[in-house]
């Protein structure tokens, strides 16, 4: 039977469900404020049960609830929960089989799931968009939902589509989730979604039992001051690190000296990566020495230390990232070994991340000269390799020009679609529904085979038979559900429309120039506030918890090094950007790149930009296309600040 507040209070119902006695604050009302149909935004700190918000407003909801995750990691282990208290919850994620798939896809048809996991690229996906706009949902969950702020610290541009795929498959209710966001990305979330001020619901963010300490940390004595700081703590601990190589030297380091310990990255297949978060889960491994990319998916709440080997990118990931000590409200340390080496590195990724003013020009001209008929069909990758933008960048430029109303997303589809047939195809005939009878017989001869895999020839079933795209997909989907064949699909095709009476070149190339100077400036000042975070005079929690809107913190906390008397002053060795002798050989590589490029890509600008990415190692889609990677000035000045280099070499271009 399932529980109505109208006969018991929402409290029994939060134990016979869950097993709790209590909610924590902030639950129940944001679960009230969404039963009483209005749609919500709740920023909790890490470690908080944010998820209990969606998970018991779902159970009380007449259909299903939608929850979109940034990670499969983070999907698995709330499944695992919800089905340990016996609720009904699936996810579609690109680890499973067509059979496992299929089964998620029949029980959220048939109403037994009552929650579906999903990523925010699963709507790219023709076949998931057929099948989601048949169902009746009831509410959209955003977990990470900052991701959809441009001001966030993680702003994901697939996120900006979430509001006009709420309002076409019309879900009446919406819930965003967030533990980091500022008072001004809460706002713009907000915005978006329509949600009321007082719609939003936030904790405190102050963790009484978290102890900061900032220790003034030389490169040199980075390893030995961990080690120091392990045999202290007893206990399970995460070690951050900014790049994927750090992450090995210092876990092979540890490891030497006798640590149980494991290095994590996105380098990692997903398999290794399963393994070494169970362990960790587990307590086999003491020691995660990981990228940004370990962590959102954990709930271990006996967590002991996080200590930070390098700089976190930014305040709100340093604030998430010590979040996941402590869950337990157990006295549990947040170590920061203090350097400015790695500022570079940071705010490098930011310039590497800039598309040039002829790059944005190369976009324009890509849109203009391939768009036929107000219609521009584009692939990320090709277009990324076309213009020399990396992905992430170009997908946020294309979000820009449709909030420019320069384009207009239409559809996407798979360019490459080809067939295996698994059983009898003729006989497969008689269990087609009667009205797809004439579009199965034409697809039958419209399918071109090479060996066992077969093609459908579209345009010809088009003009023959006046079959649609999504009429022959419709059919051949119908067909793999019953497994007389094997569908695949590759080379996803982004369709727009071009709007002609906004697309106005010039105008849009400084429009969206003035845009990715204005997030350089932002990305790079995001660094330098956290810089100045860490170094204030004043009690860090109080602060760290002011940061984010909260203004109950107690303003001496007793428990972070600078109330202990101890504020950071960064010691900063010899500056390596100070010393001129590493441009004595910056000419030699300047010469060899330029006679490279010539010779593989003649048509590209050699501008100092594109010389200062290089020589630091900044990776560029025409390096990949290029081999540049092969020369001996690629990276040479990676530890070396992207300005100080960048005017080095605009010295010399200039001298010559």
């Amino acid at each position: 039977m399932e529980l109505s507040f109208s006969m018991i209070p929402m409290e029994n119902a939060l134990h016979s469900l869950f097993g709790f006695e209590t909610f924590r604050e902030g639950q129940k009302q944001t679960i009230e404020q969404l039963l009483a149909g209005h749609s919500a935004l709740a920023v909790f700190p890490t470690g908080s049960g944010k998820s209990l918000c969606y998970q018991f407003t779902a159970t009380q909801l007449p259909n299903l609830t939608l929850v979109i995750s940034p990670l499969i990691a983070l999907m698995h282990d709330q499944l695992d929960f919800l089905r340990s208290k016996g609720i009904a919850a699936a996810s579609l994620d690109s680890s499973q089989s067509k059979e496992e798939s299929q089964a998620v896809m029949t029980g959220v048809q048939n109403g037994t799931i009552k929650i579906l996991m999903i990523s925010v690229e699963r709507f790219k996906n023709e076949r998931f968009r057929r099948f989601i706009k048949r169902i009746p949902i009831s509410m959209l969950v955003v977990d990470e939902a900052h991701c959809i702020s441009e001001w966030g610290h993680n702003f994901r541009p697939d996120y900006l589509k979430l509001p006009s795929y709420q309002q076409e498959l019309a879900i009446p209710l919406v819930l965003l989730l967030t533990a980091t966001a500022t008072r001004r990305v809460q706002r713009d979330m907000a915005q978006k979604f329509a949600i009321h001020p007082e719609h939003i619901v936030q904790t405190g963010f102050y963790r009484s039992n978290l102890d900061i300490d900032l220790i003034p940390t030389q490169a040199h004595e980075k390893l030995g001051k961990l080690q120091n700081i392990l045999n202290d703590t007893q206990g399970a601990s995460i070690v951050y690190v900014t790049q994927q190589k750090t992450a090995e030297d210092v876990a092979n380091a540890l490891r030497a000296d006798g640590y149980s310990v494991a290095a994590y990255h996105a380098g990692l297949g997903n398999e290794i990566r399963s393994r070494i978060q169970a362990d960790f889960m587990t307590s086999k491994t003491r020691i995660i020495v990981a990228t940004i990319a370990f962590g959102m998916g954990i709930d271990k709440s006996d967590i002991r230390l996080v200590v930070h080997f390098d700089l976190p990118k930014s305040i709100e990931n340093y604030s998430q990232e010590i979040g996941r000590s402590g869950r337990d409200n157990q006295p549990s340390r947040c170590v920061l070994l203090a350097s400015l080496e790695g500022l570079s590195t940071l705010e490098n990724f930011v310039y590497g991340d800039t598309p040039e003013s002829h790059d944005i020009d190369s976009l324009l001209r890509c849109i203009t000269e391939q768009t036929v008929e107000q219609e521009w069909e584009t692939q990320l990758y090709g277009l990324s390799n076309q213009t020399n933008i990396r992905t992430l960048p170009l997908k946020t430029l294309l979000v820009q020009l449709e909030l420019l109303d320069a384009i207009t997303p239409k559809y996407s589809y798979y360019a490459d679609v080809r067939l295996k047939w698994e059983g009898d195809r003729i006989a497969f005939a008689l269990r087609i529904p009667d009205e797809w009878q004439n579009a199965y017989q034409a697809i039958l001869k419209g399918i071109q085979y090479k060996k066992i895999w077969g093609t459908p020839d579209f345009d010809k079933l088009f003009n023959e038979s006046g079959l649609s795209r999504g009429d022959v997909l419709q059919v051949l989907e119908f067909a793999a559900d019953q497994n007389v064949l094997t569908l695949e699909s590759k080379g996803l095709t982004e369709v727009y429309q071009v709007n002609n009476n906004a697309f106005h070149h010039q105008t849009l190339a400084n429009q969206l120039h003035l845009y990715v100077d204005e997030k350089q400036v932002a990305e790079i000042e995001r660094i330098a506030t956290m810089i100045r975070f860490f170094q204030l005079d004043r009690c860090l929690n109080h602060n760290l918890a002011r940061y984010f809107g909260d203004q109950n913190a107690p303003e001496h906390c007793g428990h972070c090094s600078v109330c202990r008397g101890n504020p950071l002053i960064f010691t900063q060795s010899l500056d390596v950007n100070s010393q001129h002798e590493w441009q004595d050989q910056l000419t030699g590589y300047i010469k060899e790149f330029a006679q490279h490029m010539t010779s593989k890509n003649p048509n590209t600008p050699i501008t100092a930009i594109l010389i200062s990415r290089f020589l630091t190692g900044l990776t560029q889609p025409i390096f990949t296309k290029v081999k540049a990677r092969q020369l001996s000035g690629f990276g040479v000045y990676e530890e070396r600040s992207y300005l100080s280099v960048l005017k080095a070499v605009t010295q010399i271009l200039n001298d010559h």
